[in-house]
């Protein structure tokens, strides 16, 4: 029998049954607490306001991501670094990978000098594809 009806037999046999409602109200509040915790996992990353634009293209090759915020902060891949390691760290990707390309991501509100020096810095070590990200209207 799938159930117990009350009036069955004897009221004082014991129940047989595996009781599912605690084990729906864990597995429901671990959910939530993983959909809680989960944004909090995801690494920091550096905010830009990217440039918007009507025209632009796509990259299929592989790109080496330098970001600049308009604080002046920078960052290749993961790692923040200087202004003046951005020529050293490009090297070393060159020398990995000689067809790679730089991807010039940087704030909208970014003084247009410090893209200039990043650009050159770039040209310098050798690398001379590169793009800058914009964002699509």
């Amino acid at each position: 029998m799938a159930g117990k009806i009350a009036g069955d037999e004897d009221d004082l046999s014991p129940i047989a049954e595996i009781n599912v409602t605690p084990f729906v109200d864990v597995v429901l509040v671990l959910l939530v607490i993983f959909m809680v915790t989960a944004p909090m996992l995801v690494r920091e990353q550096l905010s830009v306001n990217l440039p918007k634009t009507s025209t632009g293209e796509k990259s299929a090759t592989k790109a080496l991501a330098i970001v600049l915020t308009k604080e002046g902060a920078v960052s290749i891949g993961d790692e923040a670094i200087s202004m003046d390691q951005i020529g050293d760290k490009i090297k070393q990707a060159v020398a990995a990978d000689p067809n790679i390309q730089a991807v010039i991501t940087a704030d909208k509100d970014t003084k247009h000098g410090d893209v200039v020096t990043v650009i050159d810095q770039v040209k310098r070590a050798g690398l001379t594809r590169f793009a800058i990200q914009i964002e699509r209207n």
